[in-house]
């Protein structure tokens, strides 16, 4: 994957982010089945997986550039988005250890790592940034170490303190949220902060996640995806913003629909951090139009029926209900009713053109 080296999306109005044929084929599609229903869905997150980007530790793709200069923006008008407590400063080096390690080794195109005992040197080619440091001297940096890192790295991401058989959202830098906010759930426990999710918790879901993460070991992070739906390719769908991108949910017509409508997949990714006993969370975010998905047969088949069939009370809580009736009307017409073959994979080498 080229990443660009220059920013070329918009992700305000006006909007302006395309997707590369090989972009669109990397896109994690989060629907292996027909319907949809909440579950763990938790896998190893090894390097390997049925689609491109699930394949690095961290991914990083062609809106690289675009979406670090988009959380910048964001950061620079409110910068409460990332927020740490003191508590925590020993994960955030473990962070910073995690990030510069697995980006240097992946990308070696991209970013490299010297060591010379505690004196470290970063470079990041794609932001033009050149830092020498003393790993655990946050003097050393310009900004705190968590905050200086997660500013290089597309998606979001969370830090968890492991304390009384709970997990608690002490920090994190969030910037390209669905309608969550950071400020809000900062320092609740793993079951207050998904105490909205419906469905879930009378399944018994959260219970069997809470259990699984408390035992994540140090070297074998997991991951998942989840997913809602987004108006215009806005990264940014702050509940802090909602004034501003709220309205856009009863803009969607049958003629605009497949522009204007994108799935909204979060890879998220889980790891222990060797030090602090932290829990860092990571959710990487990918926009795409109805109009690329439908470029692939089987995931516009395939999300027609997983949206014409959802729970209602998951169609409220994504927020879906304004357009989803006019999102599967216009999905129809791409859905031939044909068999469709098991899990996510594209099921095509190349597409067509556009």
């Amino acid at each position: 994957m080229i990443a660009q080296a220059s920013v070329k999306d918009s992700y305000r109005p006006p909007y302006g982010v395309t997707n590369s044929p090989e972009t669109i084929l990397r896109f994690p599609f989060p629907f292996p089945e027909d319907s949809y229903m909440y579950s763990m869905n938790v896998e190893p997150h090894v390097r390997g997986g049925p689609v491109v980007a699930m394949q690095n530790t961290f991914d990083i793709d062609e809106h690289y550039v675009a979406e670090c200069t988009e959380k910048a923006r964001i950061l620079a008008e409110d910068p409460r988005r990332c927020i740490v407590m003191p508590h925590m400063r020993e994960a955030e080096w473990d962070f910073v250890e995690l990030a510069m390690e697995t980006l240097s080794e992946q990308y070696p195109d991209y970013f490299a790592l010297m060591r010379d005992g505690a004196n470290w040197h970063w470079t990041n080619r794609l932001l033009g940034l050149e830092q020498a440091f003393v790993f655990g001297d946050a003097e050393t940096l310009p900004h705190p170490p968590f905050e200086y890192m997660a500013r290089q790295m597309q998606g979001d991401f969370t830090l968890h303190d492991q304390r009384e058989d709970d997990l608690w959202m002490d920090g994190g830098m969030v910037t390209a949220q669905a309608d969550w906010s950071l400020k809000f759930d900062l320092g609740m426990s793993f079951r207050q902060w998904h105490a909205p999710v419906p469905k879930a918790a009378e399944l018994g879901v959260f219970d069997r996640g809470l259990r699984f993460l408390l035992m994540l070991q140090h070297g074998k992070p997991v991951r998942r995806l989840n997913w809602t739906m987004t108006i215009n390719p806005r990264l940014d769908t702050s509940p802090e913003n909602y004034l501003v991108w709220g309205a856009d949910r009863a803009s969607v017509t049958p003629d605009n629909a497949l522009d204007k409508v994108h799935l909204r997949v979060e890879l998220q990714t889980l790891y222990r951090l060797p030090r602090s006993h932290a829990i860092l969370f990571s959710i990487r975010c990918y926009l795409l139009p109805l109009r690329d998905i439908v470029r692939v047969p089987k995931w516009g088949r395939r999300l027609h029926r997983v949206l014409g069939a959802l729970d209602p009370a998951l169609s409220s809580y994504k927020g879906l209900d304004l357009y989803r009736p006019t999102v599967v009307s216009v999905l129809s017409r791409y859905d031939d009713g044909a068999e469709l073959t098991p899990g996510i994979l594209p099921d095509l080498a190349q597409l067509e053109d556009a």
